[in-house]
């Protein structure tokens, strides 16, 4: 309901902007957006989101007890959920600064249950003076880099490889000549930590320490390269199973490091990452119990590391033909572990995945049709281990997608 009231308000806002503007002189909004249907298939049952729209990976291999995979059966699926509309907003100069606002939603859902459902994506106001900006509100995470994210036709747009996340922000950027500085300190919202209570955003809000990020970029023409460090810190728990108080925390840090270059007609792109506790960006990797102190029930924490690298190299404009690679692989934590684990996927020890593309865009119109490959190494955390995955079984799955879009 409150969605259909949000969508009959943007509807109405272009009058109002335009008598705003008629009365100020200052005030404007824009709309564009996009309609898009995919048609997909899936060879086998996938972990995914919103009746398999948003792929991660392929479910793990589940016999039954005349050793038949019950995972092993094909899935078909028509969605138009991802129809996005997005209103941008101008409005007069403010501290010295050009003033603008952006207003983006989709017809995702929060939930699986609320397939169809309008939801916020971007919610932000930006001031740009002539060498900084600010940004205040959601928008992407910093470690998902809008210059140069993977253009794949599936919504998925490279995750678990590479990170996927909006978060409520205070984002400072500064630019000196071919480099700029970012500095960010984030919540955490739709994408939320794991832990003893599910996926909740209390963990981070009970650390009372934001999510704090800093980004260097430096450009030259065709060429972009960039390297960014993550921390975040989260309060698993308020009591202990003993019922005594604990503010035991777990911190957990990321480095990522990208590049992208341009010879026209063909772009290139590549992006590294490394780090602990990444699952909230739809990553491989969480956190564990260390150890446990038996007389008060306080556990200590430890992270659980993850690596993953992608490429991508694209030729064309109007007749696009790309190929996507990627690889991830769960690390372990650095000490032994009693667990539980908490995250995605703590028992896949490494995903792979191929997605070769072709679209045709003509006028406002893209048909765009990706084969998409992924597998995912299945096996058992082993605590004693530092929580590396063992005795592992590979599952693998076979998208194939094709997409309509018509923008506006």
């Amino acid at each position: 309901m409150i969605g259909r009231i949000f969508l009959v308000a943007c509807l109405s806002l272009p009058a109002v902007a335009a008598w705003a503007q008629q009365e100020q002189g200052a005030f404007g909004i824009t709309f564009s957006g996009f309609v898009k249907t995919d048609v997909l298939y899936d060879s086998r049952q996938t972990v995914a989101a919103r009746e398999g729209h948003f792929l991660l990976y392929p479910a793990p291999v589940v016999n039954d007890k005349a050793n038949t995979d019950i995972n092993a059966k094909a899935n078909f699926n028509i969605l138009s959920i991802q129809t996005r509309l997005t209103g941008k907003i101008s409005g007069p100069d403010a501290l010295g600064a050009k003033t603008a606002g952006v207003i983006e939603g989709e017809f995702f859902g929060t939930s699986d249950a609320d397939v169809s459902g309008f939801r916020i994506r971007h919610a932000f106001v930006k001031l740009d003076w002539p060498s900084s900006s600010l940004l205040i509100g959601q928008f992407w995470h910093p470690m998902f880099v809008v210059e140069m994210f993977p253009g794949v036709i599936s919504f998925n747009t490279g995750a678990p490889f590479q990170a996927f996340s909006r978060n409520p922000q205070i984002r400072f950027s500064v630019s000196s000549g071919p480099l700029k500085f970012i500095a960010a300190a984030l919540a955490q919202r739709d994408f939320a930590s794991n832990g003893p209570a599910g996926l909740s955003t209390s963990y981070m809000r009970n650390a009372a320490v934001p999510g704090l990020h800093a980004q260097v970029q430096y450009v030259d023409g065709p060429a972009l390269a960039g390297i960014g460090f993550d921390y975040k810190q989260l309060v698993p728990r308020l009591a202990t199973t003993k019922n005594l108080a604990t503010d035991a925390t777990v911190g957990s840090t990321a480095i990522l490091g990208y590049g992208r270059l341009t010879i026209d007609p063909v772009t290139v792109k590549a992006e590294v990452t490394y780090g602990g506790n990444l699952a909230d960006l739809l990553m491989l990797g969480g956190y564990a119990v260390a150890s446990i102190d038996t007389a008060t029930g306080v556990e200590r924490y430890a992270a659980l590391k993850s690596f993953s690298v992608w490429g991508e190299i694209a030729s064309g404009k109007e007749l696009e033909l790309a190929l996507f690679a990627a690889y991830a692989r769960t690390l372990g934590a650095a000490e032994k572990l009693a667990g539980p684990f908490y995250g995605r996927a703590t028992d896949v020890d490494n995903l792979l995945r191929i997605a070769p593309r072709v679209a045709w865009n003509t006028g406002k119109l893209r048909l765009a049709a990706e084969v998409e490959y992924t597998s995912a190494a299945y096996g058992t955390p082993n605590g004693a281990n530092n929580g590396r995955v063992e005795n592992t079984r590979t599952a693998a799955n076979l998208r194939v997608l094709a997409a309509v879009f018509y923008f506006f």
